[in-house]
């Protein structure tokens, strides 16, 4: 596979063109067109220049290979790499605008049992173009441009651990939210991580304010283990702490991620371990009814009963709203479409 040419930030494309003998004004011409999420082969730069990009950067590094549209208004896209690995991505409408879920992997070692994205395992990291085209093939793909986005939020949250490729998906942040490009404000981008406490910290320090979502769906290290492995490592207390740190380095709240499966953590006791744990705490909870996948046995909570586990929530004096579920008839969860692909 050829290098990424996405990867590069505008000051780096200056440094590239000029060490090719060509002007400073050319990067700035390929950068708006990359940005456009236009192929190397259609920006209007020099033949001699293009030819000499394609022969060592990939063209089009990330393609949109299938497009599947829900009743809901939800989008879900497969994406084809240049290696041959397909990755996936959601589209969602909202009243304030669109939220696009990124992938930041080719599937994911996390183990979560609710997640299709780890049925195969990890392939590799993304590199912070690869993750950054996603963004662009899809504002393009919805008439977007550079002063009027069609995706104006972002949640890290499709394929993979965002914090498991940590210095690909900072730079990413960096590259995303630049001036001159697509331009979307770290504080409307959410990352959410399964808890990779040291990584926390990471993120922290790096001044980004962008929004820290955890994905906890249990109240106790036992509990959280049976669903997610990575529970065995890092406990609950040891997330706490370094979501505290995160609020008091950056100013934002923190998100909790909360799936309501049946039978393993929607009853009462659970409802006030939340309250147990988090009360007083800048944060808010987001309540999501599982979108079932067909290789696990894990089964959704029915609306009603987590409309009821809500006002427990809200009873106990927590900050909690119930997510809408939206794309169920196209396989929302994350990697559902890509492993539907790979059989």
């Amino acid at each position: 596979m050829k290098k990424i040419l996405q990867d590069l930030s505008l000051e780096e494309l200056e440094t590239l063109v000029l060490s090719l003998g060509e002007k400073k004004f050319r990067a700035s011409q390929l950068y708006t067109g990359l940005m456009l999420g236009k192929a190397i082969s259609s920006v209007n730069i020099p033949a001699g220049l293009r030819e000499r990009l394609l022969n060592e950067y990939e063209d089009l590094p990330v393609k949109i290979i299938k497009t599947l549209k829900s009743t809901d208004g939800t989008q879900k896209y497969l994406f084809a790499l240049a290696d041959g690995n397909v990755i996936e991505g959601v589209l969602m409408s909202y009243k304030y605008g669109n939220t696009q879920c990124v992938s930041t992997q080719v599937g994911c070692r996390m183990g979560c049992k609710f997640c299709a994205s780890t049925l195969g395992g990890l392939v590799r990291n993304l590199t912070s173009g690869e993750i950054l085209s996603q963004v662009l093939a899809v504002n393009a793909a919805n008439g977007g441009n550079l002063s009027k986005r069609a995706v104006t939020n972002l949640v890290l949250m499709g394929s993979g651990e965002p914090l498991d490729n940590y210095q690909s998906v900072i730079t990413f942040l960096k590259c995303v939210s630049a001036e001159g490009g697509i331009n979307i404000s770290p504080r409307n981008i959410s990352l959410s991580t399964c808890g990779l406490v040291p990584k926390i910290y990471d993120l922290a320090d790096t001044g980004l304010p962008v929004n820290l979502t955890i994905s906890l769906h249990q109240t106790t290290d036992e509990g959280r283990a049976r669903t997610m492995p990575v529970a065995k490592k890092y406990s609950i207390a040891e997330i706490l702490k370094a979501c505290d740190y995160y609020f008091n380095k950056t100013g934002r709240r923190y998100i909790f991620e909360y799936t309501l499966i049946h039978g393993e953590n929607c009853e009462k006791e659970h409802a006030q371990g939340l309250i147990n744990l988090l009360k007083g705490k800048p944060c808010h909870i987001n309540l999501i009814r599982l979108n079932e996948v067909k290789e696990r046995s894990l089964k959704a909570l029915d609306e009603k009963a987590a409309y009821r586990f809500l006002g427990m929530l809200e009873k106990g004096g927590l900050s909690a709203t119930l997510r809408r579920q939206i794309g169920s008839d196209i396989g929302g969860a994350c990697g559902q479409l890509r492993a539907d692909y790979l059989k």
